[in-house]
């Protein structure tokens, strides 16, 4: 059975993490052109594609953010491996469960005490 105190297993998850993390910081930087203002140049676009640019504009931002987020989770569990705290519960201290940690290497409690 796999254990958090297993140094191999904390190596997998810090791989997956630095994987992850290149990952999302690459799609961050591929999409500024999508968050870009929307030009109002009323001879190329009309309204309905402006208001249709506007939008799309408006969900690049919000998957940006939802990116941004995900990005800081990930760089706080690679700081809790490098501090030797990771797969330990930040409320009770108790390991959490390799299984809960294959979901999402960024939890940072256990099962009991997620919100």
């Amino acid at each position: 059975m796999k254990t958090i105190e297993d140094a191999d297993v904390v190596k997998a998850f810090e791989q997956r993490l630095r994987e992850e993390l290149a990952e999302t910081i690459r799609l961050i930087e591929e999409s500024k052109e999508y968050r870009a203002p929307v030009e109002l140049d009323q001879q190329s676009v009309g309204r309905l594609s402006r208001m249709d640019a506007m939008q799309q504009q408006a969900m690049a931002q919000d998957i940006t953010r939802r990116r941004q987020h995900r990005k800081v989770s990930i760089e706080r569990a690679l700081s809790r491996i490098r501090d030797g705290e990771y797969g330990y519960c930040s409320e009770c201290g108790e390991p959490i469960a390799v299984r809960r940690l294959d979901i999402d290497p960024t939890f940072e409690t256990c099962v009991r005490c997620a919100p």
